[in-house]
């Protein structure tokens, strides 16, 4: 999963993948117009998704797509997805099980319309944290979760990382920005701390859980204005 529109390290992932059997499939939701290596992400597993929710890069208000440079395992999906219904002129018959996965033209021209505008909301975004970055340049205590080496990120969801001994302080964060009118909020709460998956089998997840005391999600929309009330 590229978290946050930043590139994972898709060649050892892949090599990895390779060793053990495995079939490599991207989470690129949040990562459309983001690279790595000069290769947009999506390209480097058999399968990727993205998504086009209301909070994302670009909106058709739900949903997202399927990427793929497999041509028979994109047409193979494109069938399912499509009712599975054997094409002709007038009939309809079915020859797997399917589904109505289609979205409807009216989110599709809203998602067209969109993508005129991407190389201006990428680099809206791209302002938006380099203007992150040098504002809290000189703050100690917290650095601003930047693209990795050799990575061009789409900079989705701009994230406050605190250092170990000021996490205690995240929650009076949170409160006095919210206070604020400025929309900030912790990351995602871990699966395995929902009560549903409390007894679920799990490895060791330490690091998993001390980025997330210490992360702080901040405004990112590309019409937002650091020190202005803005949402993410």
């Amino acid at each position: 999963m590229h978290t946050y529109g930043h590139p994972a390290r898709l060649d050892e992932l892949a090599a990895l993948c390779e060793r053990y059997g495995l079939v490599l499939i991207e989470d690129a939701a949040e990562s459309l117009g983001s690279y790595y290596r000069g290769r947009h992400t999506g390209n480097t597993g058999r399968l990727a998704a993205l998504s086009f929710n209301g909070n994302k890069t670009i909106t058709t208000g739900g949903g997202g797509a399927i990427l793929t440079n497999d041509v028979e395992l994109g047409t193979r999906a494109k069938h399912l997805t499509t009712t599975a219904k054997q094409p002709h002129r007038w009939s309809f018959n079915h020859d797997l099980v399917g589904y109505n996965y289609r979205m409807p033209n009216i989110n599709a021209a809203l998602g067209c319309a969109q993508l005129e505008q991407l190389p201006g909301f990428l680099q809206a975004k791209r302002a938006l944290a380099e203007r992150y970055m040098e504002t809290f340049r000189d703050v100690t205590g917290l650095r601003v979760f930047s693209e990795p080496a050799e990575c061009r990120s789409n900079y989705w969801l701009n994230v406050l990382l605190l250092d170990p001994e000021i996490a205690q302080l995240r929650d009076a964060v949170l409160d006095a920005t919210n206070a604020a009118g400025v929309m900030t909020r912790p990351a995602w709460t871990l699966m395995h701390r929902l009560p549903m998956y409390a007894e679920a089998p799990r490895m060791d997840l330490r690091t998993a859980e001390d980025l997330e005391r210490r992360l702080i999600n901040i405004p990112s929309g590309v019409g937002t204005a650091v020190g202005k009330h803005g949402s993410t």
